[in-house]
């Protein structure tokens, strides 16, 4: 029988302690080795919640371990060096990514975008950015979008063959 647990981890720093200890304790499976699985699965989200799914066989004492991304306005945050976004988005800026840090958040959030290639999946970056106050390439996101339409980052969107 398999035991599914969802989990909300800091990145590359679980500790036996709650969270995962209580939830784990009762499967009788060695908790150091897991929290050491997930440390390392989550190592490159440092500083952020990140959603863990763990399935373990309670007969085997095997596990599966599956890391969600956390939500792209965490890793907004992270790459822009703020700490929160703006609560008035449309009049006041509080930071700024490049296009390759959108490109990098959206490399990131792959599985969880619903744009099916990578230009679409920047855009749906840089549209969190509007609502976060956050300018892209220094200039407000939407003029962005456009130029992104237009095809001024076609060089670093379009994946190579």
């Amino acid at each position: 029988m398999a035991e599914k647990l969802e989990l909300l981890v800091d990145g590359g720093a679980a500790t036996a302690g709650p969270p995962l200890g209580p939830a784990l304790g009762p499967l009788g499976i060695n908790i150091v080795q897991i929290v050491a699985a997930i440390n390392d699965k989550t190592k490159e989200f440092k500083g952020m919640k990140v959603p863990v799914r763990l399935v373990v066989d309670t007969k085997t004492k095997e596990f599966t371990i599956e890391v969600g991304t956390p939500p792209a306005s965490a890793l907004i945050i992270k790459e822009a060096g703020i700490e929160k976004g703006s609560g008035k988005s449309k009049t006041e800026n509080v930071g700024n990514i490049s296009i390759q840090q959108a490109v990098k958040i959206a490399k990131m959030k792959q599985d969880s975008l619903l744009g099916k290639n990578m230009k679409k999946a920047v855009k749906e970056v840089v549209g969190t950015c509007v609502s976060m106050g956050v300018t892209v390439e220094g200039k407000s996101p939407k003029d962005v979008l456009k130029d992104i339409d237009a095809g001024f980052y076609n060089e670093v969107l379009i994946e190579k063959q």
